[in-house]
């Protein structure tokens, strides 16, 4: 009878130990899933990623401006979230932005090297591919070198905070699905872009997943938000959706359709989407 109750004891401590973790595992989730109606949540939640940091979560539906180029920034939209170029915008820029209850994004290159940039010097010849197809200027890197690439990466997320950001746009954070000149793998890409969500969450930054929706499953649980460009254009938005199921916003682009021929289905699937120039000036046409 003793025996059977330690039994008994034993078998209660194993599920109580176990049970949570695999409750926490993260589920893929199939596609088509039905769409939420569109919500409102509260602008800003703060989500502990390691001991003591407290990371900005982007509500799941956020008015947003994302302006790169046709400098100075446009200021004057009232709007959730700013979207910005990390080395054209001063620390000032993301103060005036803060002082208008804007949280503020840095837009930077983490996965190919801008020829004027004014760290484009400390990247050594073999980790530098094959030009980004119609970017002038622009060229593939090895992310498999993250020895070589991590110290500059880190250093320009050091700026990022220290300009005083919320969070990192990372672009170009799909270059094996395109020709780099390495032999990229999947594997490759999911452990670079798992570094640099870890790296930007050291340093207490929200980070968000720039296209590369093929490895959504794996990347899901490392990234704060999505950002993707033509979804709707080339019909594959259902791959967004885990986010929206995990509580995670989805801010969308189109560059090419009319607002009339996507914003209707952005809204019920609870994208934060607009039409953009391809430039990326301050002009913008978001979905309401």
């Amino acid at each position: 009878m003793v025996f059977s109750f330690l039994l008994a004891l034993v078998a209660m401590v194993v599920i109580g130990c176990v049970g949570p973790e695999l409750a926490a595992t993260p589920t893929n989730t199939a596609t088509r899933t039905p769409a939420p109606t569109r919500t409102t949540t509260a602008m800003s939640t703060a989500v502990p990623y390691l001991p003591g940091v407290q990371i900005w979560q982007p509500p799941l539906n956020a008015s947003w401006q994302w302006q790169l180029n046709d400098l100075p920034v446009d200021q004057s939209f009232d709007v959730d979230m700013y979207d910005i170029d990390l080395f054209d915008n001063d620390a000032a820029v993301v103060e005036a932005l803060h002082a208008q209850s804007r949280k503020v994004i840095c837009y930077m290159n983490a996965g190919g090297l801008e020829d004027w940039r004014p760290d484009a010097g400390e990247f050594p010849k073999e980790v530098v591919g094959a030009n980004l197809d119609d970017w002038e200027g622009e060229k593939w890197l090895d992310i498999r070198r993250i020895d070589v690439l991590g110290p500059i990466m880190e250093a320009r997320m050091d700026l990022c905070k220290a300009k005083g950001f919320d969070g990192i746009e990372p672009d170009n954070v799909d270059g094996f699905l395109n020709n780099t000149g390495f032999p990229l793998t999947y594997e490759d890409q999911r452990r670079y872009n798992t570094w640099l969500a870890n790296m930007a969450h050291e340093r207490g930054l929200s980070i968000g997943l720039k296209n590369d929706m093929d490895q959504i499953p794996d990347l899901l649980p490392y990234f704060d938000w999505a950002l993707n460009e033509q979804c709707f254009e080339y019909d594959e938005c259902e791959s967004l959706l885990p986010f929206i199921k995990a509580g995670k916003p989805v801010f969308n682009v189109e560059y090419e359709l009319d607002p009339s021929e996507f914003c209707e289905q952005a809204n019920v699937l609870n994208f934060n989407s607009m039409k953009k120039n391809w430039n990326l000036d301050a002009w913008r046409e978001p979905c309401s």
